[in-house]
């Protein structure tokens, strides 16, 4: 990708070259913690999980050349990361929660939980995480309505932390989660497609894509779809189905 294409569409990035990836991890693995990285990616889709990546690191070496926030990287530069981030991470970890959980327990809580199975996948116990963006993914709160599933413990919601705001573009362990995150959910839509390829989902991973939303107004949702969002009335419904979370 070009750098004049990425100044004008990402104004806010800085060429990798400028940016000392590792700026947040190394201090805390000098002191003795174990850090973790997470990210999220599918949360502004209309089908599919949300899906959480966890990378953890207890010691600082060079990250993956090219590493950056997976939204600024084609699928090929993500899938050529995969294996180099597996080989640099002294362990790592995805974990989703459905369509159908964040109907029932709304996107906050949703990524939540996804980020606590992430962290449960974990082979080591991490002591300090670093998130991106404004928020504490591990946390939210528990206001289900009393007709849903309960969700499951947040176990890990007190763990230390700190939100670093564009962590994907300027953390290495976030943007590690981030595009192994990306990859598998990417893969995973891929899949869904074959029997629903209706909705184009191998092209436009769930997102309200033009083909998506016509083919929604055609046909209807599937089990895929969120049903709590704001999706377009379809032949034979009275209208949308709810309100975006």
């Amino acid at each position: 990708m070009h750098a004049t294409w990425r100044s004008r569409h990402y104004p806010w990035f800085v060429p990798p070259a400028t940016v000392d990836l590792l700026a947040h991890e190394r201090p805390l693995v000098a002191r003795g913690e174990i850090v973790v990285g997470l990210d999220e990616v599918g949360r502004g889709a209309l089908a599919g999980p949300v899906t959480v990546g966890a990378v953890a690191l207890s010691t600082v070496t060079a990250p993956p050349v090219g590493l950056t926030d997976s939204k600024l990287l084609s699928a090929a530069q993500r899938d050529a990361l995969e294996q180099p981030i597996r080989e640099w991470a002294c362990d790592w970890s995805l974990g989703s929660a459905s369509a159908r959980e964040i109907d029932e327990w709304g996107l906050r809580l949703a990524l939540a939980v996804a980020a606590t199975r992430a962290m449960d996948g974990l082979r080591v116990r991490p002591t300090f995480a670093l998130l991106d963006g404004s928020f504490n993914l591990l946390r939210a709160p528990l206001d289900v309505s009393f007709t849903a599933t309960a969700p499951p413990a947040l176990t890990y919601a007190d763990l230390a932390h700190r939100t670093v705001i564009r962590g994907d573009s300027a953390c290495a362990s976030i943007a590690a989660a981030s595009v192994l995150a990306k990859v598998h959910r990417d893969r995973l839509m891929v899949d869904l497609d074959a029997g629903r390829s209706v909705f184009g989902w191998a092209s436009n991973k769930g997102y309200g894509a033009p083909r998506h939303l016509e083919a929604l107004r055609s046909h209807g949702p599937s089990e895929h779809h969120r049903r709590s969002w704001n999706l377009p009335p379809w032949r034979g419904s009275s209208g949308p189905v709810g309100e975006s979370a």
